[in-house]
């Protein structure tokens, strides 16, 4: 190292004296430096010692921020609230990957078949099964954690469905830009987006965040089926009434949600605790 911490600095450091933020320099340059760390133990009582060895642990195993966590710190988001953000399945750049092969394939299927329904279905439905994989047992390896933290449920639900929400709308946008011919029917699936999510959320508080969203997800791909092979022209959903359909079900839902945001609460059952004590340990 270049430099060492000066020797009135450490004596102050073992006594517990020195104040920021030359406490934070000399902790730093300690965790790096060994002949410092020596000097440190020839020069206070063991208390103190003790007391700055502590504050040295807790620095090296504190967990480093990823990309994102750090990101959303530096953009002003709470640590914690960054925390939670950064542990949301879809934000990884596989799902993040994936979405995106979908929706270019996708694209280019439109251009293959001169109609945008193909498009329109598949990004009202990604939203839905965002929320869906980060509320849940599936593939969220934070989902019992969340369980018995001392944390409304609802809170958490919300944060990770509006980094969700952001993250696929932003995708579903990137993707409609592709499609200028069609002007604002490109934007069709907007409104369905919301309505499959807001439902999916409210029947999540009754039939759990598996069965709620495979049912929503069902019903929205038999309604296209049943229009599709009724109808020659714009399937409903994307109709100027099938849009008003949409927005009022999104309205209910999102009213219905807030009524049963306590039902988020629900404590996880012994084994789903020991299991994931076990995974942890493992």
């Amino acid at each position: 190292m270049g430099w060492h911490a000066d020797a009135d600095d450490l004596r102050a450091y073992a006594r517990g004296e020195l104040e920021a933020p030359r406490l934070w320099s000399v902790d730093a340059h300690l965790i790096a430096c060994a002949p410092c760390r020596l000097a440190l133990a020839e020069a206070g009582d063991p208390l103190a010692l003790d007391a700055g060895w502590a504050r040295l642990d807790a620095e090296l195993d504190a967990p480093r921020p990823g990309v994102v966590e750090a990101l959303l710190t530096r953009i002003g988001v709470a640590d914690h609230t960054a925390r939670l953000l950064a542990a949301t399945p879809v934000l990884r750049a596989s799902w993040l990957s994936a979405v995106l092969l979908v929706l270019a394939m996708t694209v280019a299927s439109v251009y293959t078949a001169d109609s945008p329904w193909l498009f329109l279905a598949l990004a009202s439905l990604l939203p839905l099964a965002g929320v869906a994989l980060s509320y849940g047992p599936v593939l969220d390896p934070t989902y019992e954690m969340a369980l018995v933290a001392p944390l409304h449920g609802f809170r958490l639900l919300m944060i990770r469905t509006v980094a969700v929400l952001v993250t696929s709308l932003g995708l579903n946008g990137l993707a409609t830009l592709a499609l200028p011919e069609y002007g604002l029917r490109a934007l069709a699936w907007l409104l369905p987006a919301l309505a499959l999510t807001t439902t999916g959320l409210a029947l999540t508080a009754r039939l759990g965040p598996v069965l709620a969203p495979a049912l929503v997800s069902g019903g929205w791909v038999a309604l296209l089926v049943v229009t599709r092979a009724t109808t020659h022209g714009t399937l409903v959903p994307f109709t100027a009434a099938g849009q008003g359909v949409a927005a009022a079900i999104a309205v209910v839902a999102a009213v219905s949600l807030h009524r049963l945001r306590d039902r988020f609460d629900g404590s996880p059952s012994p084994s789903s605790i020991t299991d994931f004590a076990h995974r942890s340990a493992s």
